[in-house]
């Protein structure tokens, strides 16, 4: 099956610079200060998160859609932590936090919520990769 959109971008070192090849994204990188970096620009795990909650936010929104319900104010706020493993290599976690309008702080939420991790394309890339944690705000 052919995609449906392909995004191109390409990255120079984790200090250096990542941009993509229509020119609208370029950002420098720089690894954060609790890494021992000198901070002052975005790294991996920032630009994950954004990906991350900008997808689940928009996968909200088809699904509440589809369910029948309004989600137009709900935010998704995506944690990303980079973790040691065994070995000397490095994996990551994640906390989605998810803020429903009040009228949504229910089972119906909750529905929606676990509904959107399966319909989500990041989920399903992570999905037994690594440890998602979803949180209804």
């Amino acid at each position: 099956m052919a995609p449906i959109y392909t995004a191109v971008a390409t990255s120079v070192g984790r200090d250096g610079r990542s941009y993509s090849d229509d020119g609208v994204l370029d950002l420098k990188l720089a690894r954060p200060t609790a890494m021992g970096g000198e901070g002052g620009g975005t790294n991996p795990e920032q630009l994950f998160a954004a990906g991350y909650s900008a997808c689940f936010a928009s996968a909200l929104q088809l699904v509440a859609k589809r369910m029948k319900l309004d989600a137009d104010d709900a935010s998704v706020t995506a944690e990303v932590g980079l973790n040691p493993l065994e070995g000397g290599r490095f994996g990551l976690s994640v906390v989605l936090r998810v803020e429903l309008p009040e009228h949504l702080h229910n089972d119906q939420g909750q529905q929606l919520i676990e509904a959107t991790h399966q319909v989500c394309p990041y989920s399903n890339a992570t999905r037994g990769n690594i440890p998602v944690e979803l949180v209804v705000e």
